[in-house]
């Protein structure tokens, strides 16, 4: 793979801290949506929160959700009709995993999580959450508390025997710039949280979604489709968004996932129902077999579902 010639080499460094503000919740009156999901189908991205009585919120934190439980998100996916999910611990709690790893204890045939953990664990940590449904762990440059692109290389190599990927969660697209060079160089797979952070006024010509589509070249390069309400300049369904997803699904429909972003934390516009998300997924993947991949195969494969779950 070659990056475009004009993509700089430099590591942007981890945004500061911005305060413990709160964080409204979920519409928790979800509609059923229209689209009806294929048997099997994952949501790739959600979050537990607390409860904050068992499972204390990080005093490192840059923000305080409201309680958001493994019953909550049950009873949302009932209503959306998803049969898996993919909890992605969230910054609130910082590197303690306990929320998430509680949550997987409770549905293992169901669920699977990407833990937020430093490099330097030992190993019979790490394989006690793989045995307990992890499957990959994630970097940000929005949240304080948790893990920067500071152990990217190290992680990689911590966790690339059991078969994890790493997740990248950026604050601003012009970071995976940034980071790219690395991301050739490290064997594990890699996804990139909400589009790389790709806003509808940048585009299919600017220099983030160039680099983004070299990087699925390496074949290693998962791209989620998930919280794109948030990098849209138009009202739902956000149209500005469309010509980056038909590029990108254009090119490698195996390498897409979905997720929902439930509950929506540090959310700087209103609050979305889910219902209306899930709806979005005909007009993003119109073609049955793009959804099958994105809503099933490739998340069975990348979070080692059983088979028979995803038939």
């Amino acid at each position: 793979m070659s990056l475009p010639a004009d993509a700089p080499a430099s590591i942007s460094p981890a945004v500061p801290a911005r305060g413990m503000h709160a964080c409204p919740g979920p519409d928790r009156h979800p509609r059923t949506p229209s689209f009806r999901m294929p048997r099997g189908a994952c949501d790739t991205h959600v979050h537990v929160f607390g409860p904050a009585a068992r499972f204390p919120y990080s005093p490192q934190r840059s923000y305080t959700p409201e309680d958001c439980t493994f019953e909550d998100l049950a009873a949302l996916h009932r209503t959306l009709g998803i049969d898996r999910a993919v909890i992605v611990h969230g910054g609130a709690h910082g590197t303690d995993n306990s929320a998430t790893l509680d949550a997987l204890d409770r549905d293992p045939q169901r669920l699977r999580g990407v833990a937020v953990i430093p490099s330097g664990l030992r190993e019979a940590e790490i394989a006690d959450m793989h045995r307990r449904g992890m499957r990959g762990c994630r970097m940000s440059t929005v949240v304080s508390g948790g893990a920067s692109f500071d152990h990217l290389e190290r992680l990689s190599a911590e966790t690339f025997d059991l078969g994890w990927h790493l997740v990248l969660h950026f604050n601003r697209a012009s970071e995976l710039v940034d980071v790219a060079a690395r991301l050739e160089r490290i064997r594990s797979p890699f996804v990139l949280d909400h589009m790389a952070r790709i806003g509808g006024a940048e585009g299919v010509e600017s220099l983030p979604f160039k680099v983004l589509m070299s990087l699925l070249d390496t074949d290693r390069c998962y791209v989620k489709l998930a919280s794109l309400y948030r990098l849209s300049a138009l009202p739902y369904p956000h149209p500005d968004m469309m010509p980056m997803i038909e590029r990108v699904v254009e090119a490698r429909p195996d390498r897409v996932i979905w997720g929902s972003n439930w509950p929506h934390p540090i959310c700087p516009v209103p609050i979305p129902n889910d219902g209306d998300l899930v709806d979005l997924i005909p007009l993003w993947l119109p073609d049955a077999q793009a959804q099958h991949l994105a809503l099933v195969e490739t998340p069975a494969a990348l979070y080692g579902f059983d088979a028979d779950v995803a038939a």
